[in-house]
């Protein structure tokens, strides 16, 4: 570990000014965090878990008036927050363009309403973009869609707010209880419209 630091240190003095390090560590500028809304948080984080690059995932709530929200308040559709996915990730192993193509495959980007058998502006579809680089990507990936589809797409890309994580027992729920999991993303409708609507999901 002291070698590949020296190493860096090396490299870091070598590389023009504004490089980056191949031997950039968690906690340095190659780990970032992106936002997104996609309905029920649960069946958000398992396609980021897979993801090569990905670090974590933690399911939460964003864009709402209402501090430090509790997951009735939030799925009473009064606080104005949406059930989302923090990402953290590696800059240096997968893009935001990565991340947002899972995003739209895992979306119904269509519907207006809530996604799947959840209902209600706290299950809308959103991308949370942190800077202009982020939200000019997300514009351009949800035109490219309704060019592709030849309608409009109904979710939202706003300035991230204030992500707040959800209770323990929301995080990694599709690992802790999965068989409820499974039964409710069934019933839920979710596959057979990503199925639909994409011919095929990363779920």
């Amino acid at each position: 570990m002291i070698i590949r630091r020296l190493l860096g240190l090396i490299l870091a003095l070598l590389l023009p000014l504004g490089a980056a390090s191949p031997f950039a560590e968690e906690g340095t500028k190659s780990i970032r965090t992106a936002v997104f809304a996609g309905g029920c948080f649960w069946c958000m984080e398992p396609p980021y878990d897979r993801l090569d690059g990905v670090v974590e995932t933690i399911s939460g709530y964003s864009g709402g008036k209402v501090a430090n929200p509790t997951y009735e308040q939030v799925s009473s559709g009064r606080t104005g927050h949406a059930e989302v996915v923090q990402v953290r990730y590696d800059a240096s192993k997968v893009s935001y363009p990565q991340l947002l193509e899972v995003f739209w495959r895992n979306v119904d980007p269509f519907d207006a309403g809530g996604q799947f058998c959840d209902r209600g502006n706290q299950y809308r579809s959103a991308i949370f973009y942190a800077n202009e680089r982020e939200k000019k990507l997300a514009e351009e990936s949800k035109r490219a869609l309704e060019q592709k589809f030849g309608k409009d797409i109904a979710t939202q890309i706003v300035p991230a707010a204030t992500f707040y994580p959800a209770e323990d027992y929301h995080q990694n729920y599709y690992q802790r209880n999965p068989i409820r999991y499974k039964f409710y993303r069934y019933r839920c409708g979710r596959d057979q419209r990503l199925e639909k609507v994409w011919g095929g999901a990363g779920r």
